[in-house]
Formats: C-alpha cells, sequence, structure tokens
C-alpha cells in the first residue's frame, strides 16, 4: 500500500487521478520493473483496486498477471497476490455482496455477464489453466487456496469449457483429487466445492473422480465430521456424492461392489430424544436420504436397482429407515422424505416388501406400519406432500407384489373382518377415505384401491364379494355398486376440495377394476342406471372442467363394450355399440375419449411414478393409470367401429382359439406327465447305475481277495517244496536209526486220509467244471442287454473265470501233495525192507533223542497241512456260494431291463400319437390365423412359438430316447 500511496501521491495536488490511470501505471510497472520487490509491490496494489474497479482492473491487467504466473513462480507471495486478483476479477460473488436489494435486479445480468467475459478471456489460452492447474500441486497456503478458489469461479462462469481443458490435461484431475486430502481443512473444504463445479454433468470426469478413491475420501470426511450431525462441509460432501452417483450407473455399480452402501447405515441412527433438531442437521440428513433414493430410483436399470435394495435389506440400511419412519419427534420434512426413501427402497423387490409388511409401529397394541401410514393418508388434517407421500409408498408395497395385494384385499373380504371392532384395517381405511367427505382422501383411497386390483384378475373377482352397511335398516350393497351410487350423485354431495377430483378417482378405480375382467363388466352392467349415466355424461356439452370426467366415462362405457363377454341379452357388445351411435355418435365419442390423454395433467403423471402435484387441484391422473389409458384407447377406438358381423367372426375366431388354448394345454399336461414319468424312469435307472456300480465294487473286492489267497497259495507252495526236501533228510535219518511198527501204522492212516481228501477235492473240482460251463453257456445265450447288465455279467464271467484258474492252482498242489504221498509210500516200502533184513545198529542216547524231536516235527507239519487242505475247501465253498449271488444279481438287472424297455417303447408310441394330433392343429391354427389376417385383425405369434416350443421338446425326448437305447 505503501507503493500505492507513492504513485497517488507523485499526482499534482490541485488533481486527483482517476482509478484507470493508476491501474495504468501499476500495469507498467509490473511490465517493466526489474526488481521483484516492485513487481511484488504493484500486484499487491492491483490486488485492492480489483475489488472496486473490476472491470478496468480486469481489461489492462489479466495479461500482465497471467505472464507474472509464468515468469515469477518462484516467488509464491507474488504468485499467491496474482491469483487473489484474478480471483476478484472472475468471481461474481463479491458483486452480489455488495449490491443492496433494490440494485440486485437491475445489476445481476450484467455482473454474470462480465464474469463470463473474463472467464473467456482467461480460458482462451488452455495453457493458462494447465498452468493454474500446476500451482495446485504447491503446498504453500498462499499459492493453493487462491488457486483454488479461481479455478472453482473459472468452471461456475464457463463449467464444460473448463471441465474438456481439464480433461485433457495430463493427470488434471488427479492433481484436483490430492485437495481432499490436504491436512488444511480450508482448502479440503474448498476442493470439494471444486468438484463439486468440476463433476457436474460430466459423466467422463464423474468415472475418473470415483475411480479415484472419491467415495472412500468423502465417506471419511463425512464420518470424522459427525455424519448428520456435522456442519456444511458434510452437506458439500454430500452433494458432491449426488454429483457422482445421479444417472451414472457404472459410478453406482462401482458403490454397490465397493461395500459403500453398508457404511451408509450410521448416517440414519436417530436416538429416542428427536427434539431440537438444527436447520443443518435437518439439510444433511435430508441429502443423505436423497442419495439413498439415487441408488434405487425407479430410473435406474432394473437389475442395478435390485441388487441396490437387496444390499439395503441384508446390511440393516432399510430396518434403520423404519426406525425413523416410526420414530416420534422427527421433523415433517425429513419423515416426508424418509417415506419416499423406503418407497422406493422397497418398490418391486419381494424381500423388502415382505420386510416391510411386518414393521409394527411402537403404539398399545402394535398396528402394522402400512395401517398407520394409511391413517395419515386419509386424515385431512395431515400435510399434503405427507399425504402424498404415503401414497407413494403404498403403491411402492403393491408394485409387482401379488402377496401384498391378497393381503389388502382379504382384509375388505367378509370373512376376514375383524367382528369386535377392537382393530382397524387396511381395507376398512380404504373404504373410509373413499367415501368420506374429503376429496383428497377420496383420490387417494380409490388410486390406492386400484393399486390392489393392478395385473390381478382373481382378486378383482374377489373384491365383488364385498358388502357394505350404507345406513341401518337397509340391505348392504357391493363395494361396486356403492362406488357408482356415488359417481352418479356427483355434485349432490357436499364435499370438502374439488368434486372433480373425487368422480375422477373413483372412474380410474372403475376401469381399471373393470379391465380384463368379464365378470367384474357383467356386475357393471346389471344395474340398469350406469349405462344410461355414462352416455348422459359423455353426450351433455359441459365446460373445461368436466370434459376430463366425460374422457373417463367413455373409457368406462368402452371397457364395458370390449371385455363384455354377452351374458346379458339387453347390454350386448352390438346393442353398446349401437346405443353409442343412436345417443353420442361415434366420432363424439372417439373425439371425448381422446380428451384424456390430451390433458396436461395426464401428461405430467406419465413423466415418473412418485405422484408430486403442486397443489391438491392438481391431482388428477396417476402413473399406472395413464398406462392403462395408453393400452386400452387404440383397442377401444377399433371395437367402437366394429360391425357385428366383424364381432361375430371375432367371436367365433376366439372360441376356436380357446378350443384350440384347451387342447393344447391339455396336450402340453401330458407331455408334462410323461415328462414326469420319463424323470422317474431316469431316476430308476440312476439307481440301478449306482447298485451296479457298487456290485462292481465288491467284485474288484472280492479279486483283490482271490489275489491275495493265490499269493499265500503260492508261499505254501514254495514251504511245501521246502518241507518235502526236509522231509526226505528226515526219512534218511529215520533209515539209520530205526522206526517201530506203530509209527509205520500211524502213516499208513495218514497217507489214507490224504488219500480220501484228494478224491474229495476232486470231487468238488468237478462240479465247480460244471457250474463255469453252464456260466459260460448262460452268457453266450444272452447276448447284448443293458448296459449296468452287460458290467454285472462280464463281473461275473470274471470271477468264474478266476474261480476257474484258482481251482487249476488247487489240482496243481493236490497233484504235488498226491507225489510227497507217493514219495513217502516208497519210502514206508524201504523201511519195511529194512527192518525185514535187520536193525541199523544206533548211536547212542543222543540220536533217539534227536529222533524223537524229528518225528514231533513231522507229525506237526502233518497237522498243518491238514489244517490248511481244510481251509482251502471251506474257501471254494464259499466262493461257490457268492458266484450263485451273483448270478441271481445278474437274472434280476435283466429283468428290470426287459420293463424299462417296453415302458419306453409305450411312452414313444403315445409321443407320436400326440405329435400327429398337433400337427393337426397347427394346421387348424394356421387357417384360423390366415382367416384372421383376411379380415383385418393383428395376430400374435405366441401360440406358433407355444408349438415350437413342444416340437423342440418332442424332439429332444425322441433323442433322449434314441440314446437310451
Amino acid at each position: 500500500m505503501n507503493f500505492l500511496r507513492g504513485v497517488m501521491g507523485g499526482q499534482s495536488a490541485g488533481a486527483q487521478p482517476s482509478g484507470a490511470d493508476t491501474i495504468q501505471k501499476l500495469c507498467d510497472r509490473v511490465a517493466s520493473s526489474t526488481l521483484l520487490d516492485d513487481r511484488r509491490d504493484a500486484v499487491r496494489a492491483l490486488k485492492s483496486l480489483s475489488k472496486k474497479y473490476r472491470l478496468e482492473v480486469g481489461f489492462q491487467a489479466m495479461a500482465h498477471l497471467i505472464n507474472v504466473l509464468q515468469t515469477d513462480r518462484s516467488d509464491s507471495e507474488i504468485i499467491g497476490y496474482a491469483l487473489d486478483t484474478l480471483y476478484n476479477i472472475v468471481s461474481n460473488d463479491l458483486e452480489e455482496e455488495e449490491q443492496d436489494d433494490s440494485e440486485e435486479e437491475n445489476s445481476q445480468k450484467q455482473v454474470d455477464d462480465l464474469g463470463r467475459q473474463f472467464t473467456e478471456l482467461f480460458i482462451k489460452q488452455q495453457e493458462n489453466v494447465t498452468l493454474l492447474l500446476s500451482f495446485l500441486e504447491e503446498f504453500d497456503f498462499h499459492v493453493r487456496w487462491p488457486g483454488v478458489k479461481l479455478l472453482t469461479s473459472l468452471l461456475k462462469q464457463q463449467g464444460p469449457q473448463v471441465q474438456q481443458i481439464i480433461l485433457v490435461s495430463p493427470m488434471g484431475v488427479s492433481r484436483l483429487m490430492d485437495l481432499l486430502a490436504d491436512s488444511r481443512e480450508v482448502i479440503r473444504n474448498d476442493g470439494v466445492l471444486l468438484l463439486q463445479q468440476l463433476t457436474k454433468s460430466n459423466a467422463a470426469i464423474q468415472k475418473i473422480v470415483a475411480f479415484e478413491n472419491a467415495f472412500e475420501r468423502l465417506l471419511d470426511i463425512v464420518t470424522d465430521e459427525g455424519n448428520s450431525d456435522g456442519g456444511i462441509v458434510v452437506e458439500d460432501c454430500l452433494l458432491l456424492l449426488q454429483n457422482l452417483l445421479k444417472n451414472n450407473n457404472s459410478n453406482q455399480n462401482f458403490f454397490k461392489e465397493g461395500s459403500y452402501i453398508q457404511r451408509m447405515k450410521p448416517w440414519f441412527e436417530v436416538g429416542d430424544d428427536n427434539s431440537g433438531w438444527s436447520a443443518q442437521k435437518v439439510t444433511n440428513l435430508h441429502l443423505m436420504l436423497q442419495l439413498v433414493r439415487v441408488l434405487v430410483s425407479p430410473t435406474n436399470p432394473l437389475g442395478a436397482t435390485s441388487s441396490c435394495q437387496k444390499t439395503m435389506f441384508h446390511c440393516g440400511l432399510l430396518q434403520q429407515l423404519c426406525t425413523i419412519l416410526m420414530a416420534t419427534g422427527v421433523p415433517a420434512d425429513i419423515l416426508t422424505e424418509t417415506i419416499n426413501t423406503v418407497s422406493e427402497v422397497i418398490r418391486g423387490c419381494q424381500i423388502n416388501q415382505d420386510y416391510f409388511a411386518s414393521v409394527n409401529a411402537p403404539s398399545n397394541p402394535p398396528r402394522p406400519a402400512i395401517v398407520v401410514l394409511l391413517m395419515s393418508m386419509v386424515n385431512e388434517r395431515q400435510p399434503f406432500v405427507l399425504r402424498c407421500a404415503v401414497l407413494y409408498c403404498f403403491q411402492c408395497f403393491l408394485y409387482k407384489n401379488q402377496k401384498g395385494q391378497g393381503e389388502i384385499v382379504s382384509t375388505l373380504l367378509p370373512s376376514t373382518i375383524d367382528a369386535t371392532g377392537n382393530s382397524v384395517s387396511a381395507g376398512q381405511l380404504l373404504c373410509g377415505g373413499l367415501f368420506s367427505t374429503d376429496s383428497v382422501s377420496n383420490w387417494c383411497a380409490a388410486v390406492a384401491l386400484a393399486h390392489a386390483l393392478e395385473d390381478n384378475a382373481i382378486l378383482k373377482e374377489q373384491l365383488l364379494r364385498v358388502q357394505l352397511a350404507t345406513s341401518i335398516g337397509n340391505p348392504p350393497v357391493s363395494l361396486l355398486q356403492q362406488c357408482t351410487n356415488i359417481l352418479s350423485q356427483g355434485d349432490k354431495i357436499d364435499r370438502r376440495g374439488s368434486k372433480v377430483q373425487t368422480r375422477v378417482g373413483l372412474l380410474m378405480l372403475l376401469c381399471t377394476w373393470l379391465s380384463n375382467c368379464p365378470i367384474a363388466v357383467t356386475h357393471f352392467l346389471h344395474n340398469p342406471a350406469n349405462i344410461p349415466f355414462l352416455t348422459g355424461q359423455i353426450a351433455e356439452n359441459l365446460g373445461e372442467e368436466e370434459q376430463l370426467v366425460q374422457g373417463l366415462c367413455a373409457l368406462l362405457l368402452g371397457i364395458s363394450i370390449y371385455y363384455n363377454d354377452n351374458s346379458l341379452e339387453n347390454y350386448r357388445k352390438e346393442k353398446l355399440k349401437q346405443l353409442i351411435e343412436k345417443r353420442i355418435g361415434k366420432e363424439n365419442f372417439i373425439e371425448k375419449l381422446g380428451f384424456i390423454s390430451k390433458h396436461e395433467l395426464y401428461s405430467r403423471a406419465a413423466q415418473k411414478p412418485q405422484p408430486t402435484f403442486s397443489s391438491p387441484d392438481h391431482m388428477m391422473f396417476d402413473h399406472e393409470f395413464t398406462k392403462l389409458v395408453k393400452e386400452l384407447e387404440g383397442i377401444i377406438t377399433k371395437a367402437i367401429y366394429k360391425s357385428s358381423e366383424e364381432d361375430k367372426q371375432e367371436e367365433e375366431v376366439k372360441k376356436t382359439l380357446e378350443q384350440h388354448d384347451n387342447i393344447v394345454t391339455h396336450y402340453k399336461k401330458v407331455i408334462r406327465e410323461q415328462d414326469q414319468q420319463l424323470e422317474e424312469l431316469k431316476q430308476k435307472v440312476n439307481t440301478l447305475k449306482s447298485q451296479n456300480e457298487q456290485l462292481q465294487t465288491a467284485v474288484t473286492q472280492q479279486v483283490a481277495q482271490i489275489q491275495q489267497h493265490k499269493d499265500q497259495y503260492n508261499l505254501l507252495k514254495v514251504q511245501l517244496g521246502k518241507d518235502s526236501q526236509h522231509h526226505s533228510s528226515h526219512s534218511d535219518v529215520l533209515q539209520m536209526n530205526g522206526i517201530q511198527l506203530e509209527e509205520i501204522s500211524k502213516l499208513r492212516q495218514e497217507i489214507e486220509e490224504l488219500k480220501n481228501r484228494q478224491e474229495a477235492l476232486q470231487g468238488q473240482l468237478r462240479e465247480k467244471d460244471s457250474v463255469i460251463e453252464n456260466l459260460k453257456s448262460l452268457q453266450s445265450d444272452t447276448g447284448t442287454t443293458e448296459q449296468s447288465s452287460q458290467i454285472t455279467a462280464s463281473a461275473g464271467l470274471e470271477l468264474a473265470n478266476e474261480l476257474h484258474r484258482e481251482l487249476d492252482a488247487l489240482r496243481s498242489q493236490i497233484q504235488s501233495q498226491s507225489a510227497d504221498i507217493a514219495k513217502l509210500q516208497a519210502e514206508k516200502q524201504e523201511l519195511l525192507q529194512q527192518m525185514a533184513t535187520g536193525s541199523v545198529p544206533g548211536r547212542g542216547d543222543s540220536n533217539a533223542a534227536k529222533n524223537s524231536e524229528l518225528e514231533g516235527r513231522l507229525l506237526q507239519e502233518i497237522k498243518e497241512l491238514k489244517n490248511e487242505v481244510k481251509g482251502l475247501a471251506e474257501e471254494k465253498a464259499s466262493l461257490k456260494q457268492h458266484l450263485d449271488s451273483v448270478n441271481s444279481t445278474v437274472a434280476v438287472l435283466k429283468e428290470e431291463k426287459s420293463k424299462l424297455q417296453r415302458e419306453v417303447a409305450e411312452s414313444k408310441k403315445e409321443q407320436d400319437d400326440l405329435l400327429v394330433l398337433l400337427a393337426d392343429q397347427d394346421q387348424k391354427i394356421f387357417a384360423l390365423k390366415n382367416k384372421l389376417k383376411e379380415l383385418g385383425e393383428p395376430v400374435e405369434d405366441e401360440d406358433d412359438m407355444d408349438s415350437g416350443d413342444q416340437g423342440d421338446e418332442d424332439e429332444e425326448e425322441e433323442e433322449d430316447g434314441e440314446e437310451e437305447n
């Protein structure tokens, strides 16, 4: 400022210098001074003048300030002054603060234009924005903070252009994301405001910011600031999160997959004492609820919305919202937004809708939350926006929820009404609102009841059973009759609010009820006063307000014609069309019908599901009803212009098609039953296969056991060879020492016993040979069988071969033993001869002891051989028994296979018959469709698709049958 005083003091005392002259001199000093201190003082002086002389400083000094940024970036002080000066030039915030209320309207536009012009001048050279981004990397507070404010102001003035420059700048967005990690709260908070402006309406930048870990950082800031109890910083973070998520499916999916929805639950933890909410807390919580709605908005893709809804249920977020919904002391606008949020969280999600149906209010006795909300909806003392929110919640609860629709309608049926009157049901509240004297309650109740009937023909028929007691002493009337009675009375009933609104609500209810329900149409036509009332309303020339009622009456009459089953002689389709032609005129009728879709309020309601009305007078149309009108308008127009002959032909075609549908349904049922039978047979086959596998496992185990026995046999054979040599040495010793006659007689007995056992074993071998021969002959006779039977038979044959080989081995063993016996006999003869000739002299007592020991060992070995022969005989008997069981299993499998083959042959024969019948029906359908095309009727291809699918199923079944064979 001393420098500025010097410049000002250089002027003559009599002439005061103008601001423009001073600014010009300062700009010259900035451009020509060689000393950094002089330039710094000049820039500081420009900064002090930039607020008062914004226009002059902007036009004269901007180029010099940009040059300072380029050449003097080593001095942070002069850079900070230059950035502050540029911010004062570009920003409109300072001008807005200084203006009075009287001047604001006149000068605001000029201020906006000035800031926009300076911004265009600055960003004309893209290098200036890139240079500014480089200053944001400086840690110096006096450089970084003015840079953040300047870039934010540039984005406010020329957002799309600056966004594009930053987008193409290398690491431009990443540099800005570093601001969120700055430890200085001022820079961090202004960085959040900068990112708000940067992410507006630019999906590419939104994605980059999101993938730069913005969600994590912003949620950390919200948590550190105290969630909903935080200050304005929390509000700024929530606004930035909305920018990143709204209408950006990629970021929404990233937010869900990053488990950030779970981190939103603590936001809605409200204590018991809800008194004294600050304005900032209300704002924060309102934005938090809106952020939840962004994730589950009906305009989002269905799959993404459904996934977020399920996540909110599993993490407990929905439960937390319902707690706020039922809490006391919550501000009205927060309660309204909470209801809207819960509505969209449960809309079309069955698991969430079921949970919401189970929520009870903390009252004594507990009441369902739905009942408590409906009580608010039909209470005219409640705020209008709150009643609209409750209606939206009820609509979302019933959306694609047939279970919930059935529960609501059941509270109206006679069998389920509480006779004691201790509790109020949802149905009773809806009826009370439908027939109250408040037009808003009438309309809301009518629309709510229409949603309970949406796309549910069964409930439309059940609702016809509802009877109402109008007054004491009079008989009860049906709900349908009472609606038409109130509709016909019109202006006679004194109501609060718009009288047209009540009639519009009742007509929307009746149109929804009668559409696609011929039984309800018959009940409606059964009242002789209904048709004259409708024709009278349509034929009159009423004012503009009544045109909407005329259009809805025309729609209701058209529904009564199109869905008429001609069960009432006096109200057949042809007679009703003749009545329209005589009393109204077809052209006039179509014109009145078109009043609905041409109405301005109809167009507004068709835009989004949520019922948002600026005032109760604008509450006329429901979003789902606009879909019904769009669907029926063209159909009714065609039905009115059809002749009687065309109607008859159409009826005949419909009857034929119904008969065909019945036949096709019957055959589909038969095919379904056959499919079930085939499935059962396949299961049986799988069971047999598993049994076969078990048998194969058992056979494998038996083979292993046989192999073990073979190994044991080989060991015994080797041991017997050694023993025979040992026996020969024993014989020599005995010949030398002499043997008594008693011992020789014992040996003779043992030899005889061995001979007898040998003959028995040979007999058993002959029996086994005969069994094996029988198995071989049986195998050759049976031929090719089912796969499971073949496996079992082959396994049995293999087992028989193994037994045969084992028997051969036993034969060889017995032959070896026979040779040993013969050898022993020869030795016995030699001993006898020696005894006859004389005994051999002994060697003393030691030889006698040794002979007795050898004799004992010989007897022991003979005893062991006997035991082994006995064990082998028992093993042969067990193998024979197992072979018999295998043969019986093979026989059972053969019988099962023949049974399956017979059943498959019968199924194929029945399917061939069905194919012939279906081919005949297809020819009839084709002829009928050609006839319909000749008559000009649109023909759908669903039946063709069904028949094609049926043919594909038959072909698949034939292929399956061939594969099984």
